[in-house]
């Protein structure tokens, strides 16, 4: 039998949604390079209402760089900057604040126009408002995020940043699964069990959050050496005498390596429920499978890249994109285990 659909959704809905996750997409990576280029703590005010306005005057200028002198990063890692390059890094963090809101504008606007016009099902109302409230909570864990490093520190709380980038990835992750909620109805998916496809789900979950560890706590730019760390398999320093468990989340050798065991695992993990899927039949479950697997190894070519060549710019911030379409790949793997069509 096909899988009932309880109501139609009118084609623009789906675009409105398509756009707003290719500018959460879009905001994540810009997110990542506010923090490549050490731009995110140079904005040291939050003005959810008035921040949209930019400088426009030299005494505007002094005044924003004279915040930023008081700041640990500026007194312990960039000393020498000047207004002109503090200007550069400004520009970046302004962009990614001022992105942030247009997001927030294009899907009030969008929400409240097709809703006028009696195009949203009922069905998508509830989620979709708290869709938005989360939103403007990512805002304020942004800059909660961004406090953590105004005060006695040079970098944001890797804790916060994860909680941040988390966020961003279950908004994300919620957007791609209510896109494909507006498709047709397609025949039952041939799926076994529930325990690996959650296995792997759980995995690239934990993954993620390990490398926004390993991002906060620079750890991608020590033992750049694959598969060895220097030198053994489990480096010498992963635990450090009397600093217990909270090493595994503290200690930037450690959360290096157990984001490469994650990772590892995480291959693993797809690679089985891969084979699982293609044993037991196609349709899209199959085929999202096969997305999700070729994700995973590009994915995890890019990560070892990015390690052996101590983390250039570019190269992190592809490794962030492919974590997104990795997201994307396992969310949409779901919604055809709930036979919902997803393309």
């Amino acid at each position: 039998m096909v899988a009932p659909h309880p109501e139609p959704v009118h084609p623009s809905v789906r675009r409105w949604l398509l756009l707003v996750a290719g500018m959460i997409f879009a905001m994540v990576l810009l997110g990542g390079l506010t923090r490549l280029t050490e731009s995110g703590l140079s904005m040291t005010e939050w003005r959810p209402l008035f921040g949209w306005l930019p400088p426009t005057s030299d005494e505007a200028w002094e005044r924003l760089f004279g915040l930023y002198r008081q700041t640990p990063q500026y007194r312990q890692v960039f000393p020498d900057l000047t207004v002109g390059g503090f200007k550069a890094i400004f520009w970046l963090e302004y962009l990614h604040r001022l992105f942030g809101r247009l997001i927030g504008v294009v899907f009030l606007g969008g929400f409240v126009y097709l809703l006028l016009r009696r195009r949203l099902p009922r069905r998508l109302i509830p989620p979709l408002i708290a869709l938005f409230v989360l939103g403007g909570l990512q805002g304020a864990l942004g800059w909660y995020m961004v406090a953590s490093g105004l005060i006695d520190r040079p970098s944001v709380s890797h804790y916060r940043l994860a909680a941040h980038l988390s966020l961003a990835m279950i908004l994300y992750a919620w957007i791609v699964w209510t896109i494909a909620r507006t498709g047709r109805p397609v025949e039952p998916a041939a799926a076994g069990g529930r325990l690996l496809p959650f296995a792997v789900y759980a995995a690239i979950a934990v993954t993620v959050v390990y490398g926004a560890f390993v991002a906060g706590l620079d750890a991608g730019k020590i033992y750049n050496t694959f598969p060895t760390m220097g030198g053994a398999l489990v480096p010498l320093d992963y635990l450090r005498p009397g600093r217990g468990v909270a090493e595994l989340v503290a200690n930037p050798v450690a959360v290096q390596f157990n984001h490469r065991v994650l990772a590892i695992v995480t291959v693993l993990l797809i690679l089985a429920l891969w084979w699982q899927t293609r044993r037991q039949g196609g349709g899209p479950e199959r085929r999202w499978a096969n997305w999700l697997l070729a994700a995973t190894l590009i994915q995890t070519g890019l990560g070892i890249a990015t390690l052996l060549l101590f983390a250039p710019v570019w190269l992190a911030a592809l490794h962030q994109a492919g974590a997104m379409l990795l997201v994307t790949a396992a969310v949409l793997h779901a919604t055809a285990r709930r036979r919902i069509r997803a393309d």
